[in-house]
């Protein structure tokens, strides 16, 4: 089992796990809608990425392995990512900036920190306009 799925299976059962509170489960979507700004250009930009699909973003390159959403009467964050973000050098070489779950209720609780660019999560769904993966 890769290792971040292991790290978000160990967080569900930690959140399942906590005594006296009923929590529900939360519900997988197929699809993560993150917004983007390039800082140099002041451009925001709104993208639909399939789970475990790697889409480029700049020199930013976007790969969420995870989106769930919860009820609307949730306390907890109800619109969570587990993602990973590498940065592509003109050489072609990523490097990771970034491995952690990102919340569309908080976008700066845990932030893509990049000089250029600044990704958040908007939403979770279960459809898109884009192919899948396969279908390209």
């Amino acid at each position: 089992m890769r290792l971040w799925r292991r790290i978000a299976v160990l967080g569900t059962i930690l959140v399942l796990a906590v005594p006296g509170s009923a929590v529900a489960q939360p519900i997988a979507n197929p699809v993560a809608t993150f917004a983007g700004l390039d800082k140099i250009t002041g451009r925001i930009t709104r993208f639909d990425v399939y789970v475990d699909e790697t889409v480029l973003f700049g020199a930013l390159e976007i790969t969420p392995h995870v989106c769930y959403n919860r009820a609307p009467t949730e306390t907890q964050q109800r619109t969570s990512a587990f993602l990973e973000v590498e940065q592509r050098s003109l050489q072609g070489v990523s490097k990771r900036i970034f491995t952690g779950w990102m919340f569309a209720d908080s976008p700066a609780l845990n932030a893509v920190d990049h000089a250029v660019y600044d990704v958040w999560l908007v939403e979770c769904k279960t459809s898109t306009d884009v192919p899948p993966p396969d279908a390209r």
